[in-house]
């Protein structure tokens, strides 16, 4: 079930409903069945994998916590085992044999044999591996203590809201939400579906429609080269983006109304003024998650600068393997160390540089140039990340300037192809409702660049609130594609 789905506007109010409807004593089990049928609406044996992460962190929990000594280790090596392997058959079975059997060609020659298992992957499966994996870790810290009531640790890894895309919570923030009684709140509830309103709106009006034009051009990137790749690469930033962060935004929303806190996992990235910021702003609880289980335990900060870079450049180059059985997610995540490693070696000498341009003197400016320059990174490691194989992407990042060049110095239209002519697919009533959006999506961004677009809002006159809320929805009821279209892109990972 997906949130821009018919199925899941009935079963929201119903959960909802349902929920302050039920004494407080069963909404666990309200919560926990409404979960199950969530994501069994997907595969619905997969749900036995789940069952089977819940049962091996919460023996592992309570054992951990009995125990002393190596012992308590040793239960947790375990436990990070049983989750590692679950993970690592059904994500990369069929990378590694695929990889197995082209070196057994290139040693042997002759035909590749052929070690593929029909598997599928279980929605969400790095999402609530890892967040079941953080209980454990905490657990061993002596920073959580173990969940007593099974009931309750399964509502922790399986809470229907961010069971498939995040945001990876920690225990601490949430299995004692679980006990808490939250009664009606009508500011609470109406907060929590305005940041619905606002989380659909960036992904069916933008997101979606983005969607058709860079599968469109990605999908076979040989028919373009210049200005077409490079707004398809922009698209896609635009398109990930709306899309993640408007899922995060609906489960915010959804567990805000029955008034549940979700931490954050966005914060307006594209504004960031170096990589570091970035990912200080972008997929907050993964990165989180990997700074403090494995950069940290790394001795990441280490008195060695050399070591220092290298376990940062790993932690990136595992974060671009997490993402995806494939070549083009471990050099995106590399890309992202290289570019670290390199802000790190080159720090001092643009301080230098502006000083010596005088742009240091000229803040507006000089993070302008920051924002611009950190966003091309950005984009151009996303070529990677969207390209279905190293083949594809290198064709994108060769072609990209070609057809520009010659465009600019010949004014010829015929640098295009008919079909890279016009840079994207689709009418030109579809490009200007993207271009508003996208507009009116920048917008709530400045609204929102030092506190919150609901408390900035509440300091309007209410018929002018009022006013943006049902433009809002117009916009999407008008203008969001429905139809049958690309799931959330997270759902994959």
């Amino acid at each position: 079930m997906v949130f821009n789905s018919f199925e899941f506007a009935l079963f929201f109010p119903i959960v909802t409903i349902g929920y302050f409807a039920l004494p407080h004593r069963f909404r666990w089990i309200w919560l926990l069945l409404a979960s199950c049928v969530f994501y069994m609406a997907f595969i619905p044996r997969y749900i036995l994998i789940l069952f089977a992460v819940i049962a091996v962190d919460y023996s592992a929990g309570r054992l951990i916590e009995r125990s002393s000594g190596q012992q308590r280790k040793v239960w947790l090596v375990l436990s990070l085992i049983a989750n590692i392997s679950i993970l690592a058959f059904f994500k990369y079975f069929n990378f590694m044999a695929d990889n197995v059997a082209a070196l057994a060609t290139f040693i042997r020659g002759g035909p590749p044999p052929d070690l593929r298992l029909e598997i599928i992957l279980p929605i969400g499966l790095s999402f609530h591996t890892f967040q079941s994996m953080s209980y454990t870790i905490e657990v061993y810290r002596g920073k959580q203590k173990a969940e007593q009531h099974l009931g309750i640790f399964a509502l922790y890894v399986l809470f229907y809201p961010q069971l498939v895309a995040g945001p990876i919570e920690r225990p601490q923030n949430v299995l004692w939400q679980f006990r808490q009684e939250h009664k009606f709140d009508y500011q609470r509830v109406t907060d929590g579906l305005k940041l619905m309103t606002w989380g659909m709106f960036k992904k069916v009006v933008i997101a979606d429609r983005l969607a058709v034009w860079v599968n469109d051009i990605y999908g076979w990137p040989y028919n373009y080269w210049g200005l077409p790749l490079v707004l398809a690469t922009v698209a896609f930033a635009y398109q990930i983006y709306c899309d993640f962060s408007g899922y995060s935004d609906i489960a915010l929303g959804s567990a805000q109304v029955m008034g549940f806190k979700l931490m954050r996992n966005f914060r307006q990235p594209y504004y960031a003024k170096s990589i570091s910021d970035f990912w200080n702003r972008w997929h907050i609880s993964l990165s989180t998650w990997f700074r403090d289980y494995l950069f940290i335990p790394l001795r990441g900060r280490s008195n060695s600068r050399w070591r220092w870079q290298f376990n940062l450049f790993l932690v990136f180059l595992i974060s671009g393997l997490w993402h995806g059985a494939n070549w083009t997610y471990i050099i995106w995540g590399s890309l992202h160390g290289l570019y670290q490693v390199v802000d790190i070696w080159t720090r001092n000498l643009r301080m230098r540089v502006y000083e010596f341009t005088k742009l240091d003197r000229i803040p507006y400016l000089l993070n302008g140039l920051r924002i611009l320059g950190t966003f091309s990174l950005v984009c151009f490691a996303w070529i990677f990340f969207r390209a279905s194989s190293i083949k594809d992407a290198m064709w994108v990042i060769t072609h990209l300037v070609p057809g520009i060049r010659t465009w600019l110095t010949t004014g010829s239209t015929a640098v295009f192809s008919a079909q890279s002519y016009y840079p994207f697919p689709g009418s030109t009533y579809d490009h200007i409702v993207v271009v508003f959006a996208i507009i009116i999506l920048e917008i709530g961004h400045f609204l929102q660049r030092r506190e919150s677009a609901r408390i900035v809002l509440m300091r309007w006159p209410l018929v002018v609130r009022w006013a943006i809320y049902f433009a809002l929805l117009f916009v999407i009821l008008a203008f969001g594609k429905f139809d049958e279209g690309p799931q959330f892109v997270y759902f994959q990972f």
